[in-house]
């Protein structure tokens, strides 16, 4: 994956948080234990999981909206201001929607 095959990073992205997001259901469906004590430790931790989960989702729509903007020649640029989004952003977070600029503005 470089920097100037956003396709290649961003397919890369869909098949990382896919396998995450299907590793995190399939920990979600187990049984819990019959003893009480360690069924509620169980079901925390399934608090914790669907959290991260929904995070995952998430970043999956992201990357999702990312494809669609690389489709039709909006990747790799400003949602907000129009402006090209920094080259080296984009290596770290293909799917990033906003310059840094406006990415600050945004928190």
């Amino acid at each position: 994956m470089t920097a100037t095959d956003p396709r290649a990073a961003l397919d890369a992205l869909i098949a990382e948080y896919t396998a995450r997001a299907n590793a995190i259901r399939e920990d979600l469906a187990r049984s819990h234990s019959p003893d009480f004590a360690e069924q509620a430790i169980q079901r925390e931790n399934d608090e914790v999981l669907e959290a991260i989960l929904a995070e995952t989702e998430a970043a999956l729509r992201r990357v999702g909206l990312a494809k669609l903007r690389l489709a039709d020649g909006s990747y790799g640029y400003c949602q907000r201001c129009g402006e090209p989004i920094e080259p080296a952003r984009l290596k770290v977070l293909p799917a990033a929607e906003y310059c840094l600029g406006c990415a600050d503005l945004a928190r």
